[in-house]
């Protein structure tokens, strides 16, 4: 499958290389910046760290 992916690029290998380390690059980026934040939101939403009480003191410890 990959033999095919690499026939399937355009120009000579070191293009070919430049090709793929280009679109690798670009799918890191996506998932790490993208992907991975809107699922750990969506799927894993982390408590509100913040205290609602309504004691003076507790805001004056913050």
């Amino acid at each position: 499958m990959y033999a095919a992916l690499w026939r399937a690029l355009p120009g000579p290998w070191p293009l070919r290389l430049v090709i793929v380390l280009v679109l690798l690059a670009a799918a890191a980026y996506l998932l790490v910046f993208h992907v991975y934040p809107w699922v750990m939101q969506t799927f894993f939403p982390t408590p509100d760290p913040t205290f609602a009480g309504s004691d003076r003191r507790s805001s004056a410890l913050a």
